[in-house]
């Protein structure tokens, strides 16, 4: 191979290119995901130092009144050690790893990715991004199923900064919903936030208060229109149904609004 094409191979050009593939198209929070990296030899000869995996998604952060968008990895895998890929070489390496139950779900355009690199010795690295699409953790789907039996309607979803609530990540994924005709004279905007446990969840509610007369404007003007409490539901509760997590969910809400 001429020195040439190593030339270009060091630059990107040329070298190796890797494909990755996921074994289904949706996935939830704590499930095994899995697939196969396709991995073909450029226009010339490389060492490949090794392969990582990384799971990752964006969440917004706040400041002075601006918000920006940073990228976060959730998770690292390393697939493969290094090895020798000659020149135009095909390979597939299988790999599989838990989500954390840390991934957010991607509703409301979420971004969930993976990214795949190759750490090729002076070279740029090749990289691969494949989309994800995460859906609900059974759990969660039940605290959604209640909370629309109470008349919330889904309104936004994002993820935002919050690194105490985040449990190993930066952020927190928040769920807004807009009340329906039995809450809207006292709710302005009902919030939730997750933390899935293998045996349940923790749901922080958040009640955004609608403010009325002077006490209220105060109340807004002062941030002091915004309740919440954490409600804990276990396997057993959640194996209930909606209903019942509609109730607990209801009764949260009265007091709150005391």
């Amino acid at each position: 191979m001429s020195f040439f094409n190593k030339i270009l191979a060091s630059a990107g050009i040329g070298s190796a290119k890797v494909d990755t593939l996921v074994s289904q198209t949706v996935y939830v929070p704590g499930e095994e995901l899995s697939g196969i990296m396709r991995i073909k030899g450029g226009k010339t000869a490389q060492e490949i130092g090794k392969i990582d995996i990384e799971l990752k998604t964006e969440y917004i952060v706040e400041h002075d009144d601006k918000k920006n968008i940073t990228t976060c990895c959730i998770a690292r895998v390393k697939a493969s050690d290094g090895f020798h890929l000659n020149q135009g070489q095909e390979l597939e390496i299988p790999f599989s790893f838990r989500l954390p139950l840390e991934t957010p779900v991607t509703h409301a355009n979420q971004p969930v990715w993976l990214g795949t690199a190759l750490d090729i010795g002076m070279a740029l690295d090749p990289t691969d991004r494949d989309s994800l699409k995460i859906e609900p953790h059974p759990y969660m789907s039940t605290v959604f199923e209640a909370v629309h039996l109470l008349g919330f309607r889904f309104s936004s979803s994002t993820c935002e900064r919050h690194p105490k609530l985040g449990r190993g990540v930066p952020y927190v994924q928040e769920f807004e919903f807009a009340p329906g005709p039995e809450y809207a004279h006292d709710i302005e905007e009902l919030e939730l936030i997750m933390q899935l446990e293998p045996e349940g969840v923790h749901v922080l509610v958040e009640i955004d208060r609608r403010g009325r007369g002077l006490s209220g404007w105060l109340e807004t003007a002062f941030d002091m229109d915004e309740r919440h409490a954490w409600l804990s539901l276990s396997r057993e509760e959640l194996s209930y149904g909606p209903d019942h997590i509609a109730d607990a969910l209801e009764a949260l809400i009265d007091r709150q609004l005391r």
